[in-house]
């Protein structure tokens, strides 16, 4: 995380021109030792799912693109012929053999003519290149076979796209006739970082050569097979997300029925994983499965809020609730097993074979996403069809509904919310005034859609005024989630604007909305305490928490103006004492961070003044989100 850290910034707080101070200040008064409601202590977390290149091409670490050779009209997109020299060869899908069933396609290489000089083969150009950094082990691996052993070893490289040089090389043995799997290492030497690179791989004979699920990784976030992006996952950890929403919304739907996420179909070896359509227009190549999500939770410690399919496709398909829906209910009943279960059980053994002994714990488990927009109005019943046969098994499970139903009470709500940031200054107040009779809410998607590829500081105002409402309602909303998380700043790489986190191949930026996300995530009590404004600037919004073990407080501040803002912070009868204070500011809503500059908006901590006492005067700056933590005294 990037702080800039400067001990005079409080000083820069107090009200330092008397143009300020004639303003009307708004007072502020905090009842410290009146609770209010006990804190949501799973609040904030991440929602994701595969769109803006989220899973491939960004967080799972994989660097060749179309590993499994999928076909357009054009060829096979980011493949390429290589004939070095004199070598000639011809490159084709062979739909005909695969390492697999699943993978039952392959790309065949029919080398005419070549020598160990004059290598021929094929090349990968990866995610918009591949990033090599100096030193660094890049672990592979293809499979293949050979019509005959005399095909000879196969090359691999990491080739630079400017010089043409060879950056690393490994070789590997002869193919034989039948399929096989073969591994490498690549390693760089002294180089400059540099993402203009491509993977080939060739051979020195005549003969042909077949080959499937061709992977390379460089080091993943804890050390993980088939991991993450190191860079991603350490900007996610910094948010301290409570929970993980996953697979994803409409990555979960599909399209079509048959282009939903099958969670049978991601977990074991890749190469039993056939992937599949993903709804943005790309294919999905099912590396992030259900185990890797469910290991993403365990590295970030975070609890896992399963969506399992309910029925329900965005091209208005749908199943209807009875014998036609049982299919579907019995494969959420195997995913929740799958997750849960001992070794004892079907479902937990496979789990156990696939890597991971322990169970892990469930709380929440969503029916479906956004069923609202089916048009057939099937949810209700959908819904209770796998309420039913959840509760039955699992009693002590959540289960979470994707719209409001009118026959039933789930247990609870997941509403959506994507707006402008008007919008959210004068809805900052909205679950303030929501009935708490019905169920518990989760802000399951939610963003100020301001800028692009990534939100600018107007969003991040708006953001910071939303969420002083979730807290400030934390006995009502379980859990809230910013979507989208991630986006991929390359041209082609974006379907959906404003997204919370931007990354191109080398590297990754927080934007302001981001850095909003990682201060109220940070400091956050176990209970909301009593408070009360008078003369509030219509842009002016907060929240307040207390620790209470450690009593300490937790003052959440917006001054979403253009003007500073005098403000008057009362704690009654109570002393305290400013300990430390966290700004993020700019000079204009539309300023933002970029991928070439990253660190523009960031927050900036300073320490207390260490004055006790219970009011305490400060000026709010124009465009400003502020935490200040205070300890009881």
């Amino acid at each position: 995380m990037i702080w800039k850290t400067f001990a005079t910034l409080w000083v820069a707080l107090l009200p330092a021109t008397l143009a300020y101070s004639q303003a009307a200040a708004t007072t502020l008064t905090i009842h410290a030792d009146e609770p209010i409601a006990a804190v949501s202590p799973t609040l904030f977390g991440l929602m994701t799912e595969e769109i803006n290149f989220s899973y491939d091409g960004g967080l799972y670490a994989e660097m060749v693109r179309n590993r499994t050779f999928h076909q357009t009209w054009e060829g096979v997109r980011y493949w390429y012929l290589v004939e070095n020299g004199d070598a000639q060869a011809k490159m084709s899908v062979d739909r005909g053999t695969g390492p697999s069933s699943a993978l039952n396609t392959s790309l065949r290489l029919d080398v005419e003519k070549a020598d160990e000089h004059n290598q021929a083969g094929t090349l990968n150009v990866g995610y918009w290149g591949m990033a090599l950094h100096s030193a660094t082990s890049y672990k592979g691996s293809y499979y293949a076979k050979a019509d005959s052993a005399d095909l000879g070893p196969v090359t691999v490289s990491l080739v630079g796209d400017n010089t043409g040089k060879i950056i690393a090389t490994a070789t590997g043995p002869a193919p034989t006739t039948t399929w096989k799997k073969y591994d490498f290492t690549l390693k760089t030497g002294a180089i400059a970082a540099s993402a203009s690179n491509h993977l080939v791989l060739s051979v020195g004979h005549t003969g042909t050569l077949w080959l499937g699920l061709v992977s390379l990784f460089p080091p993943t976030f804890h050390d993980r097979e088939n991991g993450n992006r190191i860079d991603l996952m350490e900007k996610l950890a910094a948010m301290h997300p409570a929970f993980l929403r996953f697979p994803g919304g409409n990555y979960l739907e599909g399209d079509h029925i048959a282009e939903r996420f099958e969670w049978k179909k991601t977990i074991g070896p890749l190469v039993d994983r056939p992937t599949h359509p993903s709804p943005w227009s790309y294919h999905s190549s099912d590396g992030l499965g259900l185990l890797e999500f469910l290991e993403w939770c365990e590295d970030l410690k975070m609890h896992p809020v399963l969506a399992v399919y309910a029925g329900y496709s965005m091209a208005q398909e749908h199943v209807n609730p009875g014998a036609d829906l049982e299919p579907y209910v019995q494969d959420a009943l195997d995913e929740l097993e799958y997750v849960t279960g001992g070794s004892d059980t079907k479902w937990g053994a496979i789990r156990v074979q696939n890597g991971h002994p322990q169970p892990f714990e469930l709380t929440y488990v969503e029916i479906g996403n956004e069923d609202n927009f089916d048009k057939s109005g099937s949810y209700e019943g959908r819904y209770a069809q796998f309420y039913k046969a959840i509760k039955a098994k699992y009693p002590d499970l959540q289960l979470i509904a994707t719209m409001p139903l009118k026959g039933m009470k789930p247990d609870v709500q997941d509403d959506h919310y994507y707006v402008r940031a008007t919008q959210n200054f004068k809805d900052a107040h909205h679950y303030d005034k929501v009935d708490r009779s019905g169920p518990k809410i989760f802000v399951g998607e939610w963003a100020t859609r301001e800028g692009l590829p990534t939100p600018d500081f107007n969003a991040a105002l708006g953001d910071a005024a939303w969420m002083t409402g979730l807290e400030r309602n934390s006995d009502l909303i379980v859990m809230a989630a910013y979507a989208p998380l991630l986006v991929n700043v390359n041209p082609g790489g974006m379907q959906w604007e404003t997204d919370l986190i931007g990354y191109n191949t080398m590297k990754s930026y927080g934007s302001p909305s981001y850095y909003a996300q990682v201060m109220f995530a940070s400091l956050i009590g176990d209970h909301t305490v009593a408070s009360s404004v008078e003369g509030p600037s219509p842009k002016f919004f907060y929240s307040i928490t207390k620790n209470t073990p450690k009593k300490l407080l937790y003052l959440k501040l917006v001054n979403a103006s253009s003007t500073p803002l005098p403000l008057q912070i009362s704690f009654g009868s109570n002393k305290v004492m400013p300990e430390k204070s966290t700004l993020l500011t700019a000079k204009d809503t539309r300023a933002t961070n970029s991928i070439d500059d990253p660190n523009r908006i960031v927050p900036v901590e300073s320490s207390g003044t260490h004055a006790i006492g219970s009011s305490f005067s400060r000026t709010l700056p124009p465009y400003s989100i502020q935490v200040i933590q205070y300890e009881e005294r």
